[in-house]
């Protein structure tokens, strides 16, 4: 582990790993399988790269898409690892070259899909090499009940077969606990370590607004991120290419991207987004899974995601560098009918799986409490917090509503009124008094519902109807038409009162400006990374990454020792750029009169004071969160949450409650008795007492319960 981390810095430029990478290299440097669930951006590929630059042999990564494999091989040459890749992109004498460098062991990771390593000249040649390690990306595309199933993954055992006794790694970012099972059922690994990082990428602002100008909405939120790269996922490559023309007539940088464009459209416009050549992509879900960019800041759904795992998934695109990004999605009910209308095509037990999955998306859309809750808990996974501050219902809290009985009753008595046989339009048009030749055509003007709701906007009344479907006042039956049910009664006779709100909802999430780093020495540097980028031919977050960017812009590094201390920065980095660097920042350092402030790099690393932490630990062990999801949630190890909580103690405070300990009775007894006989001061005493067989995490923990 003391190699590990040495490379994590010199070759990669990190200082310390994060989420469970730590722990995932050790059992693959023991030798032990692994299967790792980890949110996209928690840095999933150190995981397989480090222990492949320890290894000896060749570490074989399967991958599902070319521009996934091309992507990461440039981003390893670029830090001086020797990696290749075999697929059907590579002219015969570039692939024959990269089977010689194989060969003569002159490579240390190959990257190939599935399909490349089930032919028999492939497993032929690496037959005759030492293969240490077998690291599978993207590891849900196994699973029948993953959102992106490859039936060619699935043979993937068979692989094995050849490898029985090289260590292997499944690693994805979004897997359900069924999918987990799969995973380790159908690689045939079943006695594999298990890792499982918390799915919340606590940087995304997570929103959802009701549509009703899509364009307008659309614009409004694309203009708060100026110069910067976005995605907008939407239903219909009808609805892609109507959208950017759209945009693109506005003056936005922006391109189309779905399965109805030539092969050779869609890797220009990937290439062209990758390089910042292009800001905005608008797709379909055809777009996104072979893209590593980690610099996306927005992910706008323009329409409703058909199932939670694809909206996981896309939002996963934005903010891979961990600095906050921000997704929203227009809601509409119209979307639901849409998906519906394309599950007919489907078998009874496909449309009634996919009917449970839209369910679930529906659910997270109208759900009042904070997003994070039923979104990780789809993952099988608990949150604790009481409010996560990066979610519309959270900045929402405590905002009064008002009593909306009577608004909800004309509405309800109009359906019943039309015969419970239109949508909301046509129920709206009949509230507010509308000529429309189709509330004349059939004598609607005529009801007693007519016109009794003109004292609303038909904008209200469109909030309105979203708010009385999502309280289940009334109900969507096929093709829109809105329905009457138990509840609707109850409200109608006034046996019940609803409370809701008359004005329509805005954005609540404002993006946050860095006012910490210096944005023009940011916007300098940006530009050069570009100039770099451009003559290489390399996307600009392969040459220096925003997070790279924003450490120089903060520190003002004007020595190559102070470069080193940057985040991302290693020695072959400096080799290549760092000239260049240097004499962009000692220039805008001199007209700026800005001194170099590296040396408070390691000071800096929390802006949290040692105190607010330990509070902050204390309040959560109160509410109830596990010494475990707290080291999660601080990425500590238990021990640093453990002495917080005992030095909260010591200051005199009241804490109740204990820590779990995987221990018996018996044993624990034994520890409190020496404690007592030997003080409950320091705990080597204790180690050496019982020679080393329990470990200071267990003996702080015990020491914390005796307090």
């Amino acid at each position: 582990m003391k190699k590990a981390k040495k490379i994590l810095k010199d070759v990669f430029g990190y200082d310390e790993f994060r989420f469970k990478q730590e722990s995932i290299i050790e059992s693959i440097l023991n030798r032990k399988n692994v299967v790792a669930i980890m949110p996209t951006g928690s840095g999933k590929s150190l995981c397989y790269q480090i222990p492949a630059l320890i290894f000896e042999g060749l570490t074989i990564v399967v991958s599902p898409l070319i521009s996934l494999m091309k992507d990461q091989v440039i981003q390893l040459q670029e830090n001086g690892i020797k990696a290749a890749y075999l697929n059907s992109s590579l002219p015969p004498s570039e692939y024959q070259n990269h089977i010689n460098l194989i060969l003569e062991n002159k490579i240390k990771l190959l990257y190939a899909a599935p399909e490349t390593l089930l032919l028999e000249k492939t497993i032929n040649i690496l037959q005759q090499v030492q293969v240490d390690l077998i690291a599978i990306d993207e590891a849900h595309c196994i699973s029948e009940w993953g959102h992106d199933f490859r039936p060619e993954y699935r043979k993937l055992n068979h692989f094995r077969d050849y490898f029985p006794e090289v260590t292997t790694i499944a690693l994805t970012a979004t897997a359900t606990p069924i999918v987990q099972q799969d995973i380790q059922h159908n690689l045939s690994v079943p006695d594999s370590e298990l890792f499982i990082s918390s799915f919340d990428r606590n940087n995304l602002f997570l929103e959802i607004l009701p549509k009703n100008d899509p364009l307008s909405q659309t614009v409004e939120f694309i203009e708060r991120f100026k110069n910067q790269s976005g995605l907008i996922y939407c239903f219909s490559r009808k609805q892609v290419d109507s959208l950017s023309a759209d945009l693109r007539d506005l003056g936005y940088s922006v391109l189309p991207y779905h399965a109805g464009l030539s092969d050779y459209e869609r890797k220009f416009h990937q290439e062209a987004f990758v390089k910042d050549d292009v800001n905005i992509i608008v797709a379909t879900i055809a777009f996104g899974m072979g893209i590593n960019k980690p610099d996306v800041r927005f992910v706008l759904h323009h329409d409703l995601p058909k199932n939670i795992e694809s909206y996981y998934q896309q939002i996963g695109r934005a903010g891979r560098d961990g600095i906050d990004s921000y997704c929203q999605l227009l809601f509409s009910y119209g979307d639901i009918v849409k998906i519906k209308y394309f599950l007919k095509e489907k078998t009874e037990t496909e449309k009634m799986k996919e009917l449970k999955l839209l369910n679930a998306m529906i659910d997270f859309c109208e759900t009042e409490e904070c997003r994070r809750i039923p979104l990780l808990k789809y993952f099988g996974e608990e949150y604790l917090e009481q409010n996560c501050h990066k979610c519309d219902n959270c900045l929402n809290q405590g905002k009064k509503k008002q009593d909306i009985t009577i608004e909800a009753q004309k509405f309800l008595s109009c359906v019943k009124r039309t015969g419970e046989m239109f949508g909301s339009n046509h129920v709206i048009k009949v509230l507010m008094g509308s000529k429309d030749k189709n509330v004349l055509n059939r004598n609607h003007q005529n009801l007693s519902t007519y016109g009794i709701g003109k004292d609303l906007s038909r904008k209200q009344w469109s909030f309105l109807n979203r708010q009385f479907l999502r309280k289940g006042i009334c109900e969507l039956g096929d093709y829109g038409v809105i329905k009457l049910n138990a509840k609707s009664w109850e409200i109608l006779k006034g046996k019940e009162t609803l409370f809701g709100t008359l004005i329509e909802e805005k954005s609540k999430i404002e993006v946050i400006e860095s006012k910490e780093y210096d944005l023009d020495l940011f916007e300098i540097l940006r530009k050069m990374r570009k100039e770099i980028a451009d003559k290489a031919n390399l996307p600009p977050y392969v040459v220096f990454t925003d997070r790279t960017l924003i450490d120089l812009s903060f520190y003002y590094p004007q020595t190559k020792d102070s470069l080193f201390l940057m985040n991302g920065l290693a020695e072959q980095k400096i080799k290549k750029y760092g000239t260049q660097l240097l004499d962009v920042l000692t220039e805008y350092c001199r007209k700026n009169h800005k001194e170099d402030l590296s040396y408070k790099k390691n000071v800096r690393k929390k802006r949290v004071s040692k105190s607010k932490r330990l509070m902050e630990v204390a309040e959560k062990f109160k509410q109830g969160i596990s010494v475990e999801k707290l080291c999660e949630l601080y990425q500590v190890k238990p021990n640093t949450i453990i002495q917080h909580l005992i030095n909260y103690k010591k200051n005199g405070n009241s804490l109740k409650g204990k820590i779990t300990i995987n221990l018996s009775k018996q044993e624990v007894q034994r520890i409190e008795d020496s404690f007592l006989q030997l003080g409950t001061e320091r705990l080597k005493p204790i180690f050496d007492n019982f020679d080393g067989n329990y470990s200071y995490d267990i003996l702080r923990a015990i020491q914390f319960n005796m307090l």
